[in-house]
């Protein structure tokens, strides 16, 4: 039985309206690319881990001077923050008066020792006298004991002089050491009054404290030091500046206090700085930073490959494969814009520094080596 025209139409229709229809559906978009990472390896290490101390800069040696007389304040002879020499005058004082008192003294000198004079002639006349009975030996006995006691106001009239000769050369007020001085100046000035501190500021001492336990582990060093000037295994000290920049001059341990603060548990220890240009400066304030011990075979990553959410630290490691595992890990001291790692990672696996906001755990990425990873600082050699 052959089918109607009708039923030829009716399939005819349905194929032209499947052909439409999968002729109108869109081709499926290309998968887009993988996420460009970029990516350091793990670096396996010796590397030295610091301790930082908050410092405070005072000079070598700081001599306060003051005047020795009282008196009205004339003249500063140095200007104020400059370097002075010892023995270089620094003020002077209205000495008026200074000399006035040893014109007197001078005269009251020259007094008795005309009054001396008369009483040794007195003793030469009466004593061939006294001899042959012509004066009694009581007039011999007072002229005597008038000379002695004339060498004594002699005497005293001398020490009187020098005194007023210690006076007048005080009205000069000279610097007892190197260094540098400020001003403090004021109209009249007595033996109690501070003209100025003069400090000796190359080297600077630096205080700071440090624990019990880490003076134990300096004490042999720094002894030693104290003793020779030096010490073979003493580790080299940096001043970090309040601009956070580093000084450029290392230090070294000096002193250290003689007892340990009981409320704090610290005791105060001085280290020696180099200062020719002067920049630091009494008062001054900066951290102390040194190399106390050396980490043996430390994992090593940037610190901007970790991230830390609610005290949980991960990386995001990146596979033979260029797929992405994240991982848990252990963090330990931070050195240099480096962090070390105890647990989670391997020698030479690599972590994404760069792009981590891009990936998640699983996918594939095209990694590429990062060049800014900061350089790993090298442990100092011991012994």
């Amino acid at each position: 039985m052959k089918p109607s025209k009708r039923c030829w139409g009716t399939s005819a229709f349905a194929v032209v309206t499947i052909l439409v229809f999968l002729g109108c559906k869109r081709a499926e978009p290309p998968a887009p690319p993988p996420p460009e990472v970029l990516v350091t390896p793990v670096i396996q290490k010796d590397v030295p881990i610091y301790t930082e101390w908050v410092g405070t800069a005072v000079g070598l040696v700081n001599a306060q001077v003051r005047p020795q007389v009282q008196g009205y304040l004339l003249k500063q002879d140095y200007h104020d923050g400059t370097d002075v020499k010892i023995g270089q005058l620094l003020f002077e004082i209205d000495d008026r008066s200074y000399k006035a008192s040893l014109d007197q003294a001078l005269g009251d000198l020259a007094q008795q020792r005309a009054n001396l004079r008369k009483n040794q002639l007195d003793v030469a006349k009466y004593a061939p006298l006294a001899a042959q009975g012509a004066v009694s030996k009581q007039e011999l006995d007072d002229a005597t004991q008038a000379t002695r006691a004339s060498e004594a106001k002699v005497q005293a009239a001398e020490a009187a002089v020098e005194n007023a000769r210690l006076n007048l050369s005080w009205t000069k007020v000279y610097s007892p050491i190197d260094g540098i001085a400020p001003v403090q100046v004021g109209d009249l000035v007595t033996p109690s009054t501070l003209l100025t501190t003069v400090s000796q500021l190359d080297p600077v001492k630096v205080t700071f404290p440090i624990t019990e336990r880490e003076y134990l582990r300096f004490a042999d060093m720094i002894e030693e030091h104290r003793e020779k000037g030096t010490a073979p295994a003493e580790i080299e000290l940096h001043l970090i500046l309040a601009d956070g920049t580093t000084y450029p001059l290392p230090g070294r341990f000096f002193v250290v206090n003689r007892e340990v603060d009981q409320q704090t548990g610290t005791i105060q220890v001085q280290a020696l700085f180099p200062n020719p240009r002067a920049l630091l400066r009494p008062g001054l304030y900066a951290k102390v930073r040194a190399p106390t011990v050396t980490r043996r075979g430390a994992l090593l990553v940037p610190q901007r490959a970790v991230q830390e959410t609610q005290g949980v630290y991960q990386v995001a490691v990146v596979g033979s494969d260029d797929k992405i595992a994240f991982r848990t890990v252990k963090v330990g001291e931070q050195v240099d814009g480096l962090w070390i790692i105890d647990e989670g990672v391997k020698p030479g696996e690599r972590v994404v520094t760069e792009g981590l906001q891009k990936v998640r755990d699983g996918i594939v990425v095209r990694a590429q080596p990062d060049t800014s990873v900061p350089a790993i600082p090298s442990p100092r050699a011991e012994g």
